[in-house]
């Protein structure tokens, strides 16, 4: 028995002293609502209404159950509302890389509250955001990809230690980091390891990379991973390291960069949601935009980033 739509067949009929009212006040047909109320006299042992006269009248039971039967239908009606409440209000995470800039992403939780959308950034490394988009523990996530066919690219270059003057970064090629030549008499200089964050531990990029290093004839060992990016930020300040990182992420530490020549070496990013109703991934164009902006994708820098281009929304949503 669905005791929820009989008690409510229960109190429409007490208030409208009618079994035709009540059934017009539920939506329902009087024979249904006539069940109903058998039914639940079956189920209390007694009769709730006297039908012998003209108009219908509520028993002496059916009086003294009245209250108890508002205040269940009165709690359910709070229920539902208190979950209605906490499905507006529940936090969809967003799952991001570890390098992303944290005002883009203030911006991108405050935009989500403006739209009554709780947002929570989880940072998170490239395999792990894929598969919480699997298990449903992500609502949405920056994935990466490969560069020709993602929705924003994302330049990458070699972060070293501070100069004194800070000049336009010019394009790097790996070759130039090849030991040069030294003169008579001079000691040897060990070259800089190259360190590599664990963003850019991703299939799409470590074969182009180590197809790259192998081009350039840097040997193998002088390439390893970053480990705790404070520590490598560390290293790279000092002057004792490179790193791979993004230009953003970079500056945001007053590190020199500069960007590789070889654009296929680009970050790839898509913005990635589970499946919606017509069973492809949902992803609003503010979001889009602004996840953008919090990666340094080109196109979606700030003030005095990379330049404008707009198009980035229109690809997301003609890749589905």
């Amino acid at each position: 028995m669905d005791l929820l739509a009989h008690l409510e067949a229960y109190v429409a009929t007490a208030d409208e002293a009618s079994f035709s009212r009540a059934a017009d006040r539920l939506g329902i047909a009087q024979p249904l609502l006539s069940r109903r109320i058998k039914t639940l006299e079956g189920h209390f042992g007694g009769l709730l209404f006297d039908r012998s006269r003209r108009q219908v009248t509520t028993t002496e039971l059916g009086v003294l159950l009245l209250p108890y039967a508002r205040d269940v239908l009165d709690r359910a009606q709070r229920l539902r509302q208190a979950a209605r409440s906490a499905r507006h209000a529940q936090v969809r995470a967003v799952g991001v890389p570890a390098d992303c800039a944290p005002a883009a992403l203030a911006r991108a939780l405050r935009a989500g509250t403006e739209r009554g959308i709780t947002l929570g950034m989880r940072e998170l490394p490239p395999a792990e955001r894929e598969s919480g988009l699997s298990d449903g523990s992500l609502a949405y996530a920056l994935l990466r990809v490969a560069p020709e066919r993602a929705a924003f690219r994302v330049p990458l270059g070699l972060a070293s230690a501070p100069a004194g003057t800070r000049e336009a970064p010019r394009a790097l090629h790996l070759e130039e980091l090849r030991p040069r030549r030294r003169r008579t008499g001079e000691p040897p200089v060990p070259p800089l390891p190259l360190l590599v964050l664990a963003e850019d531990h991703v299939a799409c990029f470590e074969d182009r990379f180590a197809r790259a290093v192998a081009r350039a004839g840097l040997p193998e060992g002088r390439i390893g991973p970053a480990g705790p990016a404070a520590d490598a930020l560390t290293e790279t300040l000092a002057g004792r390291a490179l790193l791979l990182c993004t230009e953003s992420y970079a500056r945001r530490y007053d590190a020199r960069w500069a960007p590789l020549g070889d654009t296929a070496l680009h970050r790839g990013y898509d913005v990635g949601a589970p499946p919606g109703p017509r069973g492809t991934p949902d992803v609003p164009q503010w979001l889009t935009r602004l996840l953008g902006t919090a990666v340094g994708a080109a196109g979606h820098g700030d003030a005095g980033g990379p330049r404008a281009v707009g198009d980035a929304p229109a690809r997301l949503a003609a890749r589905g």
